[in-house]
């Protein structure tokens, strides 16, 4: 980060990929029933780990679930959008409620994992069954963030502050940031006069960026589709550079 021109933060879901990775996964892999009886009942991320238990019971493989991600769509505007920030010496994080091994698998299949220096977001792993495993970024039960803004498995208000915390340390930083729901308007707060942030017009956090404008100290570019994602990070990255 000492060298980066500016540290561009991207939401993974609906910000990078169009729709939602774990929605995603539910449909192809044929889930929708059981994931409808249990929605009310369980928390995010034990969901999600009790969806991959049922695929685990049903002979499928973490394999079989990286050949689903793969076919998540990916606007072509955005990979270039990512291409170009990196080649132009952006640092790019990713700050996200999806999990590590949906992420990985994706960005991977595009050729853009070598593009982000680092990924914070709920982890996953493959235990000794074969079986994948997702849980919280932020263990509640014995460390709770304390935010009312942010579900309890993850604030990111909390991860861009110690960000800022660790780039402050070289020099001041420039911030980007790009998301779409409820849980990017905590960091999006923490943002300054300086900064950027890029909310998906019509979705939440465009929304709540609308009816309180005043709160928001970072200079606001709103977003629809790919290409004017692509457009206005280009436009940004280039006003920095300057």
């Amino acid at each position: 980060m000492a060298g980066a021109t500016a540290v561009v933060a991207f939401d993974f879901d609906r910000t990078i990929i169009d729709g939602d990775s774990d929605n995603w996964v539910i449909t192809e892999m044929g889930l929708t029933r059981l994931f409808n009886e249990l929605r009310s009942t369980l928390p995010w991320n034990s969901l999600m780990d009790r969806m991959m238990k049922e695929l685990h019971l049903q002979g499928k493989t973490a394999e079989d679930i990286m050949e689903c991600l793969k076919r998540t769509p990916l606007d072509p505007c955005i990979v270039s959008a990512i291409r170009a920030a990196h080649a132009l010496g952006c640092d790019l994080i990713v700050i996200s409620d999806a999990n590590r091994f949906y992420i990985e698998a994706i960005l991977e299949h595009h050729g853009l994992l070598g593009c982000f220096s680092v990924i914070y977001t709920n982890p996953s792993f493959v235990d000794e069954e074969g079986r994948l495993r997702i849980f919280p970024f932020h263990d509640s039960s014995s460390s709770p963030h304390g935010c009312k803004l942010c579900p309890s498995h993850m604030c990111k208000g909390l991860v861009i502050g110690q960000i800022q915390a660790s780039v402050s340390e070289s020099g001041k930083k420039r911030f980007i940031y790009l998301g779409d729901g409820n849980g990017d308007y905590c960091p999006t707060l923490k943002l300054g006069e300086s900064d950027y942030v890029m909310p998906r017009k019509n979705y939440p956090l465009w929304n709540r960026i609308c009816s309180n404008p005043t709160l928001i100290k970072a200079q606001v570019h709103e977003w629809s589709t790919g290409e004017e994602l692509e457009r206005v990070l280009q436009h940004l990255i280039d006003t920095i550079v300057i």
